[in-house]
C-alpha cells in the first residue's frame, strides 16, 4: 500500500512537472484526419483565428503526418489567408520530406512521419480581427494517398 501512494505522488509530480513545463503561445493548434488516409483537393484544412492585438508578432506552421507508403519525397500545398478586412492572399508552398535516397526527413513513429513546417515567421497580421487560414493540398495526384493527417499551428512569439 505504501508503494502505490508513494507511485502515485512520484507519477503526479512528474505529470505536475510534465504541464507546467509546456509554456506554449499557441492561439490555435488543429489537426484533421484524412478520410482512409487520402488527402483530395477539396477537404481543405481550416483554422480560424481571433487577433486582439496586431502589434504582436506570430508564426505560422504546415502540420503534416503521412505513411511510410506516401509516394513523393516533396508535398505543394496552397495557404489561403483572409480576414481583417483585407482580401484572401494564396500562396503556394513546397516542401522536402525525403533525402534523394528515400530517407524520411520527418520524425518517425510507427509507420507514420511527422513534419512541423514552417509557412509564416515573425508575422504582423494587418489588422485586429477573425482570420481564417486554409491550406490544400497542391499535388498532381487527386486524392493524395498515404497522408494521415494535416494541420495549422499560430504561436505567438515572445520577445525576450
Amino acid at each position: 500500500m505504501k508503494r502505490i501512494r508513494i507511485f502515485a505522488l512520484f507519477f503526479s509530480a512528474v505529470l505536475f512537472l510534465g504541464i507546467s513545463g509546456c509554456n506554449t503561445n499557441n492561439l490555435i493548434d488543429t489537426n484533421q484526419e484524412m478520410p482512409s488516409r487520402n488527402w483530395s483537393y477539396v477537404n481543405r484544412v481550416k483554422a480560424i483565428v481571433e487577433i486582439k492585438d496586431n502589434s504582436k508578432v506570430f508564426t505560422l506552421r504546415f502540420k503534416l503526418r503521412h505513411t511510410a507508403d506516401y509516394g513523393y519525397s516533396n508535398i505543394y500545398i496552397l495557404m489561403h489567408l483572409g480576414g481583417g478586412g483585407k482580401p484572401v492572399v494564396t500562396r503556394r508552398y513546397q516542401y522536402k520530406l525525403a533525402e534523394s535516397d528515400g530517407q524520411w526527413l520527418g520524425k518517425g513513429s510507427g509507420n507514420l512521419y511527422t513534419y512541423n513546417l514552417p509557412l509564416l515567421s515573425d508575422y504582423h497580421f494587418p489588422a485586429p480581427g477573425k482570420y481564417t487560414i486554409e491550406i490544400e493540398q497542391n499535388m498532381r495526384d487527386n486524392p493524395l494517398k498515404e497522408v494521415s493527417d494535416a494541420g495549422i499551428t499560430v504561436s505567438e512569439v515572445t520577445v525576450k
